[in-house]
């Protein structure tokens, strides 16, 4: 064997080599990003459903809960796209039973009172997540700018009664205790809070009312009064319970009557 045949042979050797080595690392890389992605859809699935079980049932309309079910199918069918092995056929039956629910209007998500600052934070985080996925789905052309800026305003909206709810409750628990000022303070909080969505007229509702309630608990301490009769406090309490399922009410007259 000559000097260029032991070269030739040595050079082909080494580019095997080299091309072996390529080839096993386009593979690694590959199944390290189809590994990536599918923990990707994963989280994406988990947040999804996360948003539509713990978001409080009166702060979800049926467009956002459908906006999370679309999600939830879309994220089971590319999972199954990758070869995924999680229970995909069972989320998405799932997530059509929701959907169903949803169409026919049976769907029964519980409320939650907002009547603690962490409750307030957990909320606020879930809405800031639901906002950030509603953008993701216009940025990428999944829906529409119409309905996206829509339901983002929304979703704005109910961070403000997020807080608010926490000042109401807070309200309602100073008044039980006697302390008025404490609690026409907390009002002002909750009509700050209202009042940063303008363009919705179902919070200028809520500021008008507040400033009424503040006005009543004002005239009762000139009055010397620091004690609420039962059946308006809990009146009072049923209207912003029912605040967002009852704007029809809420048209017909002057929140807290006043």
């Amino acid at each position: 064997m000559d000097t260029t045949t032991i070269v030739i042979f040595f050079a082909i050797v080494v580019f095997a080599s080299i091309g072996i080595i390529v080839i096993s690392q386009m593979r690694e890389r590959a199944k390290i990003e189809k590994a990536r992605h599918l923990t990707a859809l994963q989280d994406t699935y988990n947040r999804s459903h996360r948003l539509l079980d713990e978001i409080p049932g009166q702060y979800m309309t049926p467009e956002l809960k459908l906006l999370l079910v679309k999600r939830i199918e879309e994220t089971c069918r590319n999972l199954d796209q990758l070869g995924s092995d999680l229970p995909t056929a069972k989320w998405r039956s799932d997530a059509l039973a929701i959907k169903q629910k949803i169409v026919d209007g049976n769907d029964e998500t519980a409320a939650t009172k907002i009547d603690s600052p962490e409750k307030a934070t957990h909320v606020k985080e879930l809405l800031q997540n639901l906002f950030k996925m509603i953008e993701s789905l216009q940025k990428t052309g999944r829906i529409d700018n119409t309905t996206a800026k829509k339901n983002l305003k929304h979703v704005l909206f109910l961070v403000h009664k997020t807080h608010a709810d926490m000042h109401v409750f807070q309200a309602r628990a100073y008044i039980k205790q006697d302390e008025i000022r404490k609690a026409i303070h907390a009002y002002h909080l909750a009509s700050t809070e209202m009042n940063k969505s303008q363009d919705n007229p179902l919070a200028m509702k809520a500021v008008k009312s507040f400033r009424g309630r503040i006005k009543e608990l004002e005239a009762a301490l000139a009055d010397g009064v620091t004690t609420e009769p039962k059946e308006q406090q809990h009146r009072l309490d049923k209207e912003w319970d029912n605040f967002l399922h009852e704007e029809d009410e809420w048209k017909k007259k002057a929140d807290y009557d006043t």
